[in-house]
């Protein structure tokens, strides 16, 4: 029997199958809208269908994965707590889908504020035309959705991606491929700027999610973070500042007189983070901005 001949369903059996699921998201606290996202993803079904159970009457459903597959990665979903978006292989992301795995953090809706950030200092820069026409960079890229969103939204611009995970960096490299973005972007295996040396004092702007979970803090997360997401895109040492203290210290070097400095941050870390960047000395237009929910998320700065 063909793989194919496997992943072909009846309807009725997907059906039940969902009729299932959603008895068992409910009494594991599971949200149910993750079912029908994860048969619009497997099975092709639309919004409507789902709705409306018309898919039910279907003869034949192909999915992307067996039924039995799918089962057996429910399950893992309600007693491992496993993200959905690993079972899918995929998550939405501003205007993408991009593929993930466990060698990957998830990418959060709140990220997505990285980019209309970025958009919106260039913008306001006397350097706009400049810096939109640059080298920009996202250290640590995982799944290189802010490199992709950057590569989107300055088409003129060099978009260049650092991850130390090789693992990381393939899954990057596969989205840009996908997107059709991968011509005009970078990919590099290393440690945040180490493998940028010969592009110091060039870069129009530098955007980033480290890691700023503190140690202690990361084991009690979700058990859907903890205990499936990367902990090497997590765990920022013992406050949680370690990684963002090395992009303040080194980035000037790198980044030209009016290039742009903008991280995602944990709530809590902004006034050290800002007092950071003035210690350093070779910030200004230092900003904190919040996320949708009103948290301090973003800090944003300039080089002299």
């Amino acid at each position: 029997m063909t793989k194919t001949q496997l992943n072909v369903v009846s309807g009725l059996q997907l059906w039940q199958w969902r009729s299932r699921a959603i008895t068992e998201a409910i009494a594991d606290h599971v949200p149910v809208a993750e079912v029908d996202w994860l048969l619009q993803e497997i099975a092709g079904l639309d919004r409507l269908a789902l709705r409306l159970e018309s898919f039910k009457d279907q003869a034949e459903i192909f999915m992307a994965l067996s039924l039995e597959e799918l089962e057996q990665l429910w399950q893992r979903r309600l007693s491992d707590r496993l993200p959905v978006q690993y079972i899918a292989g995929v998550t939405p992301w501003r205007n993408f889908k991009l593929v993930v795995s466990s060698a990957v953090l998830i990418p959060r809706p709140e990220t997505e504020s990285l980019i209309d950030l970025a958009v919106a200092a260039t913008a306001s820069s006397e350097l706009a035309t400049q810096l939109q026409q640059g080298h920009w960079v996202d250290l640590g890229t995982g799944s290189g959705a802010i490199a992709l969103g950057l590569a989107d939204a300055f088409p003129q611009a060099t978009i260049h991606a650092v991850d130390c995970s090789l693992e990381a960096l393939a899954i990057a490299q596969q989205n840009a491929h996908n997107l059709g973005l991968f011509d005009r972007m970078r990919f590099y295996h290393g440690r945040w700027w180490e493998p940028l040396t010969f592009l110091k004092g060039q870069f129009s702007g530098m955007v980033s999610n480290p890691p700023y979970i503190p140690s202690e803090i990361v084991s009690t997360l979700q058990p859907e973070v903890v205990n499936h997401e990367p902990h090497l895109a997590l765990d920022g040492g013992v406050d949680g500042l370690d990684d963002i203290r090395h992009l303040i210290e080194i980035a000037p070097s790198y980044l030209q007189s009016g290039g742009i400095w903008l991280i995602e941050m944990m709530s809590g870390q902004a006034d050290t983070i800002r007092s950071l960047l003035e210690a350093q000395g070779s910030y200004c237009h230092i900003q904190i901005h919040t996320d949708l929910a009103g948290i301090e998320r973003f800090a944003l700065a300039y080089i002299q």
